[in-house]
Protein backbone atom coordinates (compact mmCIF):
# COMPACT_ATOMS: atom_id res chain seq x y z
CA UNK A 1 0.00 0.00 0.00
CA UNK A 2 1.54 3.82 -0.66
CA UNK A 3 0.61 6.53 1.47
CA UNK A 4 1.36 8.51 -1.35
CA UNK A 5 -1.34 10.27 -3.23
CA UNK A 6 -0.92 12.82 -6.44
CA UNK A 7 -1.47 16.60 -6.38
CA UNK A 8 -2.11 17.42 -9.90
CA UNK A 9 -1.00 16.19 -13.11
CA UNK A 10 2.92 16.01 -13.40
CA UNK A 11 3.66 17.08 -10.26
CA UNK A 12 5.62 14.41 -7.89
CA UNK A 13 2.84 12.99 -4.93
CA UNK A 14 2.28 14.24 -1.40
CA UNK A 15 3.57 12.55 1.96
CA UNK A 16 1.48 12.14 4.48
CA UNK A 17 1.65 14.98 7.61
CA UNK A 18 0.69 11.30 9.39
CA UNK A 19 -0.94 7.86 9.26
CA UNK A 20 -3.32 5.72 11.65
CA UNK A 21 -4.61 2.34 11.72
CA UNK A 22 -7.54 2.12 12.49
CA UNK A 23 -9.53 -1.38 13.75
CA UNK A 24 -13.22 -1.86 15.37
CA UNK A 25 -14.97 -4.66 16.83
CA UNK A 26 -12.46 -7.43 17.36
CA UNK A 27 -14.93 -9.24 20.55
CA UNK A 28 -11.91 -12.20 20.77
CA UNK A 29 -13.02 -15.17 22.58
CA UNK A 30 -11.35 -18.76 22.61
CA UNK A 31 -14.46 -20.02 21.42
CA UNK A 32 -16.47 -22.09 18.84
CA UNK A 33 -18.24 -20.00 15.83
CA UNK A 34 -21.65 -18.56 17.01
CA UNK A 35 -23.77 -15.88 16.50
CA UNK A 36 -25.32 -12.29 17.28
CA UNK A 37 -27.90 -11.41 19.62
CA UNK A 38 -30.57 -12.11 17.34
CA UNK A 39 -29.02 -14.92 16.04
CA UNK A 40 -29.16 -13.60 12.14
CA UNK A 41 -25.03 -13.07 11.81
CA UNK A 42 -22.39 -15.46 12.60
CA UNK A 43 -19.51 -14.42 14.49
CA UNK A 44 -16.19 -15.65 14.16
CA UNK A 45 -14.78 -15.41 17.48
CA UNK A 46 -11.33 -17.20 17.36
CA UNK A 47 -10.29 -16.21 14.01
CA UNK A 48 -10.77 -13.02 14.99
CA UNK A 49 -7.67 -12.78 16.31
CA UNK A 50 -6.22 -13.85 13.31
CA UNK A 51 -7.58 -10.89 11.47
CA UNK A 52 -6.02 -8.46 14.43
CA UNK A 53 -2.40 -10.28 13.45
CA UNK A 54 -3.05 -9.62 9.37
CA UNK A 55 -4.03 -5.94 10.40
CA UNK A 56 -0.43 -5.50 12.38
CA UNK A 57 1.50 -7.60 10.26
CA UNK A 58 0.16 -5.26 7.15
CA UNK A 59 1.15 -1.53 9.59
CA UNK A 60 4.47 -3.21 9.97
CA UNK A 61 5.27 -3.99 6.19
CA UNK A 62 3.72 -0.63 5.20
CA UNK A 63 6.12 1.69 3.48
CA UNK A 64 4.56 4.80 5.74
CA UNK A 65 4.20 2.96 9.48
CA UNK A 66 1.25 4.20 11.17
CA UNK A 67 2.01 6.82 13.98
CA UNK A 68 -0.69 5.47 16.62
CA UNK A 69 -3.91 2.83 15.82
CA UNK A 70 -7.18 3.61 16.91
CA UNK A 71 -8.73 0.96 18.32
CA UNK A 72 -12.83 1.82 18.58
CA UNK A 73 -13.89 -0.81 21.14
CA UNK A 74 -15.12 -4.30 21.73
CA UNK A 75 -11.68 -5.84 21.58
CA UNK A 76 -12.62 -8.71 23.93
CA UNK A 77 -16.14 -10.52 23.88
CA UNK A 78 -18.73 -10.46 26.83
CA UNK A 79 -19.13 -14.38 26.50
CA UNK A 80 -15.63 -14.20 27.92
CA UNK A 81 -17.00 -13.16 31.64
CA UNK A 82 -18.81 -16.27 31.98
CA UNK A 83 -15.88 -18.76 32.44
CA UNK A 84 -13.52 -16.18 33.66
CA UNK A 85 -11.18 -15.64 30.60
CA UNK A 86 -11.62 -11.79 30.70
CA UNK A 87 -8.18 -11.58 31.63
CA UNK A 88 -6.95 -14.12 29.79
CA UNK A 89 -8.73 -12.71 26.63
CA UNK A 90 -7.39 -9.29 27.26
CA UNK A 91 -3.75 -10.57 27.55
CA UNK A 92 -4.23 -12.43 24.24
CA UNK A 93 -5.55 -9.42 22.23
CA UNK A 94 -2.77 -6.83 23.49
CA UNK A 95 0.22 -9.14 22.66
CA UNK A 96 -0.92 -8.05 19.31
CA UNK A 97 -0.67 -4.32 20.00
CA UNK A 98 3.07 -4.28 21.38
CA UNK A 99 4.23 -3.10 18.78
CA UNK A 100 5.74 0.30 18.55
CA UNK A 101 2.88 2.68 17.55
CA UNK A 102 0.98 3.20 20.56
CA UNK A 103 -2.73 2.56 20.59
CA UNK A 104 -5.29 4.46 21.89
CA UNK A 105 -8.01 2.34 23.11
CA UNK A 106 -12.03 3.28 22.98
CA UNK A 107 -14.39 1.78 25.73
CA UNK A 108 -17.57 -0.26 23.92
CA UNK A 109 -20.33 -2.50 25.42
CA UNK A 110 -18.42 -5.29 25.70
CA UNK A 111 -15.29 -3.77 27.78
CA UNK A 112 -18.27 -2.83 30.02
CA UNK A 113 -19.50 -6.56 30.33
CA UNK A 114 -16.34 -8.24 31.05
CA UNK A 115 -14.93 -5.14 33.17
CA UNK A 116 -16.03 -2.55 35.91
CA UNK A 117 -15.17 1.25 34.78
CA UNK A 118 -13.43 1.33 38.02
CA UNK A 119 -11.05 -1.63 36.86
CA UNK A 120 -11.09 -0.33 33.56
CA UNK A 121 -9.73 2.68 34.76
CA UNK A 122 -7.29 0.58 36.39
CA UNK A 123 -6.30 -1.46 33.42
CA UNK A 124 -3.94 -1.54 30.16
CA UNK A 125 -6.99 -0.06 28.30
CA UNK A 126 -7.19 2.96 30.10
CA UNK A 127 -4.90 5.16 27.18
CA UNK A 128 -5.71 8.26 28.77
CA UNK A 129 -2.80 8.22 31.10
CA UNK A 130 -0.52 10.94 28.82
CA UNK A 131 -3.45 13.23 27.69
CA UNK A 132 -5.68 13.39 30.61
CA UNK A 133 -7.89 15.94 31.14
CA UNK A 134 -8.36 16.85 34.68
CA UNK A 135 -11.21 19.38 33.67
CA UNK A 136 -13.81 15.91 34.15
CA UNK A 137 -14.79 13.44 36.77
CA UNK A 138 -12.39 11.10 37.35
CA UNK A 139 -14.33 8.27 35.98
CA UNK A 140 -15.35 9.60 32.70
CA UNK A 141 -13.29 7.49 30.37
CA UNK A 142 -12.69 11.33 27.29
CA UNK A 143 -9.39 12.78 26.87
CA UNK A 144 -7.68 14.48 23.57
CA UNK A 145 -4.18 14.05 22.52
CA UNK A 146 -2.63 15.99 18.85
CA UNK A 147 -0.33 13.58 16.75
CA UNK A 148 0.48 16.98 14.46
CA UNK A 149 0.34 20.77 14.67
CA UNK A 150 -3.05 21.61 13.97
CA UNK A 151 -4.34 18.28 14.79
CA UNK A 152 -6.75 17.28 17.62
CA UNK A 153 -8.11 13.61 18.19
CA UNK A 154 -10.86 13.11 20.90
CA UNK A 155 -11.66 10.27 21.97
CA UNK A 156 -15.27 10.16 24.26
CA UNK A 157 -17.02 7.50 26.34
CA UNK A 158 -20.08 6.91 25.06
CA UNK A 159 -20.84 4.92 28.20
CA UNK A 160 -20.27 7.52 30.69
CA UNK A 161 -24.35 7.52 30.72
CA UNK A 162 -25.42 3.72 30.77
CA UNK A 163 -26.65 0.76 32.71
CA UNK A 164 -23.42 -1.17 31.74
CA UNK A 165 -20.66 -0.38 34.12
CA UNK A 166 -22.43 1.13 36.83
CA UNK A 167 -22.97 -0.20 40.09
CA UNK A 168 -26.87 -0.64 40.54
CA UNK A 169 -27.19 1.31 43.66
CA UNK A 170 -25.20 4.01 42.27
CA UNK A 171 -26.99 7.53 41.63
CA UNK A 172 -25.59 7.17 37.37
CA UNK A 173 -27.34 3.73 36.95
CA UNK A 174 -30.77 5.24 38.51
CA UNK A 175 -30.23 8.27 35.94
CA UNK A 176 -29.64 6.06 33.17
CA UNK A 177 -31.94 3.63 34.42
CA UNK A 178 -34.80 6.27 34.60
CA UNK A 179 -33.88 7.55 31.04
CA UNK A 180 -34.30 4.24 29.26
CA UNK A 181 -37.50 3.44 30.80
CA UNK A 182 -39.01 6.55 29.64
CA UNK A 183 -38.83 4.60 25.62
CA UNK A 184 -38.40 1.20 26.67
CA UNK A 185 -40.56 -1.01 28.66
CA UNK A 186 -39.38 -4.77 27.92
CA UNK A 187 -38.39 -7.15 30.33
CA UNK A 188 -35.17 -7.34 28.38
CA UNK A 189 -33.88 -3.83 28.27
CA UNK A 190 -31.22 -5.40 24.93
CA UNK A 191 -34.36 -6.02 23.19
CA UNK A 192 -35.49 -2.39 21.24
CA UNK A 193 -38.40 -1.17 22.23
CA UNK A 194 -39.83 -0.69 18.86
CA UNK A 195 -39.56 -2.26 15.36
CA UNK A 196 -38.47 0.59 13.45
CA UNK A 197 -37.22 4.45 13.67
CA UNK A 198 -35.03 6.02 15.94
CA UNK A 199 -36.39 5.59 19.32
CA UNK A 200 -34.74 1.90 18.67
CA UNK A 201 -31.68 3.22 20.14
CA UNK A 202 -32.97 2.80 23.52
CA UNK A 203 -31.42 -0.75 24.53
CA UNK A 204 -28.92 -1.27 27.47
CA UNK A 205 -25.93 -2.77 24.52
CA UNK A 206 -26.16 1.29 23.96
CA UNK A 207 -25.45 4.70 26.06
CA UNK A 208 -24.72 8.23 25.93
CA UNK A 209 -22.93 10.99 27.13
CA UNK A 210 -23.35 13.17 30.44
CA UNK A 211 -23.89 17.13 30.57
CA UNK A 212 -20.25 17.20 31.82
CA UNK A 213 -18.53 15.53 29.27
CA UNK A 214 -20.32 17.50 26.45
CA UNK A 215 -19.30 20.96 28.07
CA UNK A 216 -16.15 19.73 27.88
CA UNK A 217 -16.14 18.71 24.24
CA UNK A 218 -17.81 22.15 23.70
CA UNK A 219 -15.17 24.09 25.60
CA UNK A 220 -12.24 21.66 23.74
CA UNK A 221 -13.79 21.98 20.29
CA UNK A 222 -14.11 26.24 21.12
CA UNK A 223 -9.94 26.38 21.79
CA UNK A 224 -9.76 24.13 18.41
CA UNK A 225 -11.94 26.76 16.60
CA UNK A 226 -9.96 29.60 17.87
CA UNK A 227 -6.35 27.56 16.47
CA UNK A 228 -8.39 26.92 13.43
CA UNK A 229 -7.22 22.82 14.12
CA UNK A 230 -8.73 19.84 12.36
CA UNK A 231 -10.57 17.98 15.08
CA UNK A 232 -11.22 13.63 14.68
CA UNK A 233 -13.44 12.84 17.10
CA UNK A 234 -13.29 8.55 17.89
CA UNK A 235 -15.91 7.13 20.25
CA UNK A 236 -17.66 3.36 20.33
CA UNK A 237 -21.13 4.40 19.60
CA UNK A 238 -21.94 6.16 15.94
CA UNK A 239 -23.73 9.64 17.04
CA UNK A 240 -24.90 10.46 12.69
CA UNK A 241 -28.70 8.61 11.84
CA UNK A 242 -27.03 8.36 8.67
CA UNK A 243 -23.96 6.46 9.23
CA UNK A 244 -25.49 3.51 11.09
CA UNK A 245 -28.64 1.67 11.88
CA UNK A 246 -30.92 3.43 14.69
CA UNK A 247 -30.62 0.23 16.59
CA UNK A 248 -26.86 1.48 17.03
CA UNK A 249 -27.25 5.33 17.86
CA UNK A 250 -25.92 6.99 20.78
CA UNK A 251 -29.20 7.44 23.18
CA UNK A 252 -28.63 10.96 22.90
CA UNK A 253 -26.86 11.45 19.51
CA UNK A 254 -28.88 14.65 18.91
CA UNK A 255 -27.04 16.60 21.55
CA UNK A 256 -23.54 15.39 20.63
CA UNK A 257 -24.22 16.53 17.07
CA UNK A 258 -25.34 20.04 17.69
CA UNK A 259 -22.29 20.36 19.09
CA UNK A 260 -20.25 19.00 16.28
CA UNK A 261 -22.46 20.95 14.00
CA UNK A 262 -21.69 24.06 16.33
CA UNK A 263 -17.58 24.00 15.46
CA UNK A 264 -15.81 24.83 12.54
CA UNK A 265 -12.71 22.58 13.39
CA UNK A 266 -14.63 19.24 13.79
CA UNK A 267 -13.61 17.17 10.67
CA UNK A 268 -14.35 13.55 11.27
CA UNK A 269 -16.03 11.27 13.69
CA UNK A 270 -15.38 8.12 13.67
CA UNK A 271 -17.14 4.69 15.51
CA UNK A 272 -17.79 0.77 15.66
CA UNK A 273 -20.23 -0.74 16.83
CA UNK A 274 -22.65 -1.41 14.25
CA UNK A 275 -20.81 -4.16 12.55
CA UNK A 276 -21.63 -3.95 8.71
CA UNK A 277 -20.35 -0.02 9.20
CA UNK A 278 -21.39 2.85 7.47
CA UNK A 279 -20.60 6.23 5.93
CA UNK A 280 -22.30 9.30 5.57
CA UNK A 281 -21.52 13.17 5.50
CA UNK A 282 -23.63 15.79 7.59
CA UNK A 283 -25.22 17.92 4.75
CA UNK A 284 -24.58 20.76 7.15
CA UNK A 285 -21.61 20.80 7.93
CA UNK A 286 -19.32 18.89 5.83
CA UNK A 287 -17.89 16.28 8.73
CA UNK A 288 -17.57 13.06 7.52
CA UNK A 289 -19.13 10.47 10.09
CA UNK A 290 -17.73 6.98 9.47
CA UNK A 291 -18.62 3.92 11.23
CA UNK A 292 -15.88 0.89 10.50
CA UNK A 293 -17.02 -3.07 10.04
CA UNK A 294 -16.34 -4.98 12.75
CA UNK A 295 -13.77 -7.88 12.85
CA UNK A 296 -15.92 -9.98 14.59
CA UNK A 297 -18.29 -10.32 11.57
CA UNK A 298 -15.50 -11.06 9.05
CA UNK A 299 -15.04 -14.17 8.13
CA UNK A 300 -11.61 -15.83 8.39
CA UNK A 301 -10.88 -15.50 4.62
CA UNK A 302 -11.33 -11.69 4.46
CA UNK A 303 -10.06 -8.48 6.50
CA UNK A 304 -11.43 -5.43 8.70
CA UNK A 305 -8.83 -2.67 9.00
CA UNK A 306 -7.76 0.73 7.19
CA UNK A 307 -4.91 2.89 7.35
CA UNK A 308 -5.77 6.63 7.31
CA UNK A 309 -3.42 8.89 5.18
CA UNK A 310 -3.40 12.40 6.71
CA UNK A 311 -2.87 15.57 4.61
CA UNK A 312 -3.53 19.48 5.13
CA UNK A 313 -6.52 19.55 3.14
CA UNK A 314 -8.01 15.91 3.41
CA UNK A 315 -7.83 12.10 5.04
CA UNK A 316 -7.07 9.01 2.60
CA UNK A 317 -8.85 5.87 3.97
CA UNK A 318 -7.75 2.60 2.51
CA UNK A 319 -9.58 -0.11 3.69
CA UNK A 320 -8.93 -3.78 3.73
CA UNK A 321 -11.85 -6.63 3.26
CA UNK A 322 -14.82 -5.21 4.20
CA UNK A 323 -13.71 -2.02 4.55
CA UNK A 324 -13.89 0.98 1.93
CA UNK A 325 -11.87 3.13 0.43
CA UNK A 326 -12.53 6.53 1.37
CA UNK A 327 -11.39 10.72 0.94
CA UNK A 328 -12.36 13.06 3.44
CA UNK A 329 -12.12 15.82 2.44
CA UNK A 330 -12.46 18.45 4.93
CA UNK A 331 -14.74 21.20 4.96
CA UNK A 332 -13.79 24.85 3.92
Amino acid sequence: MSALIPTVEGCPPLTPLFTFGVIADIQYADLEDGFNYSRTRRRFYRSSLQLLKNAQRSWAESAVRPDFILQLGDIIDGFNKGPGASERALDTVLREFSGPAEVHHVWGNHEFYNFSRSALLRSRLDSSALHRDRGLSGDIYAYSFSPAPGFTFVVLDAYDVSLLGREPSSEQYGHAMDLIKLYNNNDDLNCPPVLEGLQRRFTMFNGGFSQEQLDWLHALLTVADDKRERVTIASHVPVHPCSTDPVCLAWNYDELLAIIRAHSSVVCYMAGHSHDGGYCQDKDTGVHHVTIDGVIETPPDSDAFSTVSVYADRMVLKGEGRVEDRVFLFPS
